[in-house]
């Protein structure tokens, strides 16, 4: 009996204090556990949900740049001017029904006739822009045309040193060089280098980068600044208001041509909606892969865009491309990796 109560203190002993204590931790009740899978599933959805924005992102930007290309070199409808305007007529027509309508975003109204005005200077720099870079593509490959566009940074920086007097580290000039060596070495490489297409898509590349710039400069006080939703909405109506009167006057009888057009081919008036609802897709998707992610994921696959663009378009339209233009390019898109790293790093250290 003894040894038996004697077991029983043994199989039954009490806790010693000095012995650690391990914290196990417990097993989740059953109704936490569809809240965990509930989480991941949430998680998935959003990834799946970015991943899909940025595939329509990079869909739309490379769709818009080949229907421009097709339309304006293949086809033969020689009107940049008109096809602008149909662009920013479908971006008025798409911004009011997902701002005011659908309400993706909360509407921004414009508060002084000041502010009106700074939008209106903006709205013509967008206009050079964008009819400058769509008639380059009736001269020059997309291909070249991306390689160009990539040179933005340079103008960029220029800009804002000679309008607002903002200098950069030195690293961040350094990293502009291999930005216009690129496009030197392929610009003399080019096959189908062409003078004038050249030159307008230089200052289509010059107005992008000084339009964000004197929108920086404009709009600066919180009760001006507008959403690039917003911003869209009050710009592209006053964008066609200049367009097509400016369409009718350089470009005569381009309504009757281009009915004509539309009453031979259907498939034209197709084309022609496609071309202005993808236009207007670029500047959505933009938005979104931006709240989604952030506005350096945004420039980042900015830079894979234009080698992807190009790629694609060599692929589809056959245009020659020779090792050294293909070399510069890739020196352009290098520097211009560089220079986003620099301008990161100058942020952070200013910050600290």
């Amino acid at each position: 009996m003894v040894e038996g109560h004697a077991l029983r203190r043994v199989s039954n002993p009490r806790p010693d204090p000095a012995d650690p204590i391990i914290d196990i931790p417990s097993t989740p009740p059953a109704k936490q556990q569809p809240l965990l899978q509930s989480a991941a599933t949430s998680t998935s959805s959003s990834a799946a949900t970015t991943s899909g924005f940025i595939l329509s992102w990079y869909f739309s930007n490379i769709g818009v740049l080949l229907l421009n290309k097709y339309l304006l070199s293949i086809y033969g409808y020689r009107f940049p001017i008109f096809l602008t305007a149909i662009h920013m007529l479908s971006c008025s027509l798409y911004s009011f029904a997902a701002v005011r309508w659908l309400r993706l975003v909360q509407p921004q109204c414009i508060s002084s006739q000041r502010q009106f005005m700074k939008i209106a200077f903006l709205s013509s720099i967008f206009c050079l822009s964008v009819v400058c870079g769509n008639t380059s593509l009736r001269y020059i490959p997309v291909s070249f045309n991306q390689a160009i566009g990539a040179t933005t940074p340079f103008f960029t920086a220029a800009f804002a040193l000679l309008i607002t007097f903002r200098t950069e580290p030195a690293m961040v000039y350094i990293s502009l060089l291999p930005v216009v060596l690129g496009i030197v070495v392929a610009s003399n490489s080019e096959p189908l280098f062409h003078p004038f297409g050249f030159m307008v898509c230089l200052a289509s590349t010059a107005g992008r980068a000084l339009k964000s710039v004197v929108q920086g400069l404009l709009l600066t006080s919180e009760a001006e600044k507008l959403n690039s939703m917003n911003l869209l909405l009050y710009m592209a109506p006053i964008a066609a208001t200049i367009l097509f009167p400016l369409s009718l006057w350089y470009e005569p009888g381009v309504v009757n041509v281009t009915l004509a057009n539309v009453r031979a081919d259907p498939k034209f008036g197709l084309l022609l909606l496609a071309n202005g609802t993808v236009a207007y897709l670029v500047n959505l998707t933009n938005f979104l892969v931006t709240r989604h992610t952030s506005a350096l994921t945004l420039q980042v696959l900015g830079n894979a865009k234009a080698a992807v663009a190009a790629f694609v378009s060599v692929l589809i339209f056959k245009n020659p491309v020779t090792t050294t233009g293909v070399v510069g390019f890739g020196i352009t898109v290098s520097g211009v990796v560089l220079y986003s790293e620099a301008k990161k790093r100058s942020k952070v250290s200013s910050s600290s």
